[in-house]
């Protein structure tokens, strides 16, 4: 079920994906609405499952990790415990940030992060060449990135 959000809710929400750490009070006076009802709206948006969480957004360069990468997956047999077992497999493994079931070419598409290309290999071929169900892997090195972008477009979607 898709909760239904009027104008306040998506102020709500667009303030806070540009900065998390906005106080109930800052965040109402952005909004023009009463810190206690802001307050009662945020709680009704994290209820309802619409805000999962908080975050911290890391520059994983600051922190020496050089190399991202989008890999497509794509399974010898198309069968039920082939894929769950693939995808718990997925779950255990820190360098994989992202990773999305897909149509197309493959069975999934991941984005894995390493501190270099020899640590990026060691990925490859101890972990992701191990993983249950796995016929082929084709990878592709980010050069640079052009646009990064968590934050939905709430303010400029028509409803």
């Amino acid at each position: 079920m898709t909760l239904k959000l009027d104008k306040f809710d998506r102020l709500i929400l667009h303030h806070l994906q540009e900065d998390a750490r906005l106080s109930h009070v800052a965040l109402s006076e952005r909004i023009n609405l009463s810190p206690s009802q802001c307050a009662r709206r945020l709680q009704q948006l994290e209820n309802a499952g619409v805000i999962r969480g908080y975050t911290a957004v890391i520059d994983p360069q600051a922190l020496g990790m050089d190399v991202v990468a989008l890999i497509n997956i794509t399974l010898e047999k198309h069968q039920e415990n082939i894929a769950a077992a693939f995808e718990k497999a997925v779950q255990e493994r820190p360098e994989i940030l992202e990773c999305l079931l897909i149509t197309g070419d493959g069975d999934y598409e991941m984005r894995v992060i390493a501190k270099n290309l020899q640590g990026f290999s060691r990925f490859i071929s101890e972990h992701l060449m191990k993983m249950p169900g796995v016929s082929s892997i084709k990878s592709n090195i980010q050069l640079s990135q052009i646009k990064a972008r968590a934050a939905l477009p709430l303010l400029e979607l028509d409803y």
